[in-house]
């Protein structure tokens, strides 16, 4: 073959080659776009902490009422859960990501791995040494998960669904901790369903505009005449208030049933506890019904909490 036909013949090849890398490259870059789970390098930390702590929740959380011995396990039950938590409210996590990183702290709850999640791993150990089953922290990565890609709750029943799992874990956790009866679980439910809700009520306005993802029972809203955007605005409208006087209606309800908990608790400090958190729960009941959640950030001050604990006193310990 003359030269100048083979240099034309290696001009072709490499622009064939070429252009086949650059459609590998426009395929990549499409397939990029679809859904898919990332793959974590063993030893990532897949722990995002979002700044919040014990002090921004509506209830105590190992205070000086719990058992002196058993804090410690508290406070690593509320660090796992506080992580995954902040996990799921990533405004920048892709849903894929979310969940992977979920899976993480599970396997290394469960022994399935040891690198990646350092609260996953402090759970696991306090959970060998207290031998509480691993169910209560495994079934609040349930609704995590479910954070992850679910945005809207058709009514009130299905939001009821999502706090078995986002809620009563917890409490389930803290009763199985001190070595109470399964008969405390209704009333614990009801109690930790109670303040989910009250928080979903406090919070409505910015997972709104950060999340996408919005609590509040869709078909309330439609029978107000609202609708989910109206959550963005900085004051209440009257549908809206409609709305939300329902949630605190429901949730009144669920004080109710969470007001039997007290009497059913057989530890001392754990009964003093639990009567001092069902009466933050009314408490703050209260305040929503009395304040614009989307004017402010609605919740109770020091002298509420005070109250609270010095009404619990003298009648459950």
């Amino acid at each position: 073959m003359p030269q100048h036909e083979k240099v034309f013949l290696l001009l072709f090849v490499h622009k064939k080659k070429l252009l086949a890398f650059r459609v590998l490259l426009l395929n990549s870059a499409l397939n990029d776009n679809i859904a898919r789970s990332p793959v974590l390098a063993p030893e990532a930390n897949v722990e995002i902490w979002s700044g919040k702590d014990k002090a921004d929740e509506n209830f105590p959380v190992g205070s000086w009422l719990i058992r002196k011995s058993l804090r410690a396990h508290v406070h690593a039950y509320y660090s796992f859960a506080r992580n995954a938590d902040d996990i799921a409210d990533h405004a920048e996590l892709p849903p894929a990501e979310k969940i992977a990183r979920l899976d993480v702290m599970e396997a290394v709850l469960v022994g399935e791995r040891e690198e990646g999640s350092s609260s996953a791993l402090r759970l696991r150990e306090s959970l060998a040494q207290s031998g509480v089953s691993a169910m209560h922290a495994r079934e609040l990565l349930i609704a995590f998960r479910q954070d992850a890609t679910k945005t809207r709750y058709d009514n009130w029943a299905e939001l009821m669904r999502y706090c078995r799992y986002s809620a009563a874990p917890v409490g389930r956790y803290v009763l199985a901790l001190h070595g109470e009866s399964e008969d405390t679980w209704p009333a614990s439910d009801a109690l930790c369903a109670s303040l989910q809700v009250l928080n979903h009520l406090q919070d409505c306005a910015e997972d709104l505009r950060s999340l996408d993802r919005c609590y509040v029972p869709q078909d309330w809203l439609a029978q107000h005449g609202v609708r989910t955007d109206d959550i963005a605005r900085n004051k209440t409208v009257s549908g809206l208030r409609a709305t939300f006087d329902d949630m605190l209606r429901e949730t009144r309800v669920l004080n109710d049933a969470a007001s039997a908990l007290p009497g059913l608790v057989k530890a001392r400090r754990l009964r003093v506890e639990t009567a001092t958190i069902a009466s933050i729960a009314r408490r703050l009941t209260g305040r929503l019904q009395k304040n614009d959640p989307l004017a402010g950030r609605v919740k109770l001050k020091l002298p509420d909490l005070l109250a609270a604990s010095l009404l619990a006193l003298p009648r459950f310990a």
